[in-house]
């Protein structure tokens, strides 16, 4: 694999993890809970397990706390180290993210972002600050993103994704929401195609939703690799699988406690 591939890999990680204007389910609570997923890499004939990446969520009182840390493989750390940790605090009132913190230490460098988000009617702000370490040398930076609608972290919206009624979305429907990153603010577009049996990594068969994700950006512009993903079909909407594309190979993402 190429560096190059494999530092898109790490954009992916985190993301295991709208036309209109999909409301929260009346049952959208969430119980504490640990996700575990296994990443692998694939290409042609190779195929191998290139990391891990761990979600939690916890009750706080009126919020929640959700983690995700992700981590690359000792093999894969000679071509490209990746140690991920990302934080959000979720009001659960509404479900609107408060706070986003990603830490990223990503082959030899670092990089913090830090995302404290606020309201005003359908607008939604975020005050971003980014800190950078390269070659010994630090610098911080500030930027202003602005969002009208549903609007999101690359955490929260993991969550939210979980809440959407996929049963009612049909052929031709869409749903888009706003996603903040530490640099941009992203447009992500949901379709359905439809409900299909999936193989698990333990070899058990199961119903799943079929999701397609598009990210883009101001103009329509792509700003990201597509991504597919395979939702649980039972009450909980859990995330099975997911699968995007690098310069070279794919990856893809498995859910291991199901």
């Amino acid at each position: 694999m190429r560096r190059k591939g494999f530092a898109n890999l790490a954009v992916l990680l985190p993301m295991i993890f709208l036309c209109l204007c999909h409301p929260l389910k009346a049952n959208a609570d969430f119980a504490n809970e640990t996700l575990n997923y296994a990443i692998t890499y694939k290409w042609g004939m190779v195929q191998k397990d290139a990391g891990d990446a761990k979600m939690t969520l916890s009750n706080h009182g009126a919020n929640y706390q959700i983690t995700l840390t992700a981590k690359s493989k000792p093999w894969a750390d000679k071509i490209f180290s990746v140690r991920d940790t990302l934080r959000a605090t979720v009001a659960k009132s509404g479900f609107q993210p408060l706070k986003y913190i990603k830490v990223a230490h990503e082959g030899g460098k670092y990089a913090k972002d830090v995302i404290d988000f606020s309201r005003s009617g359908n607008l939604t702000l975020g005050k971003c600050t980014r800190y950078r370490v390269k070659k010994g040398k630090s610098s911080t930076s500030a930027n202003s993103l602005s969002g009208s609608g549903p609007t999101f972290d690359m955490l929260s919206v993991f969550y939210y994704l979980r809440t959407i009624d996929y049963a009612t979305l049909t052929a031709g429907k869409t749903i888009k929401v706003n996603i903040f990153s530490g640099s941009k603010a992203e447009t992500l577009t949901i379709r359905s195609a439809g409900m299909q049996e999936i193989t698990l990594r333990n070899k058990k068969r199961v119903k799943a939703y079929h999701i397609k994700f598009r990210f883009t950006t101001a103009g329509k512009k792509k700003s990201s690799e597509d991504i597919d993903t395979w939702i649980s079909a039972d009450s909980r909407h859990l995330p099975l699988l997911l699968e995007g594309s690098l310069p070279v190979g794919k990856v893809k993402c498995h859910l291991l406690n199901y």
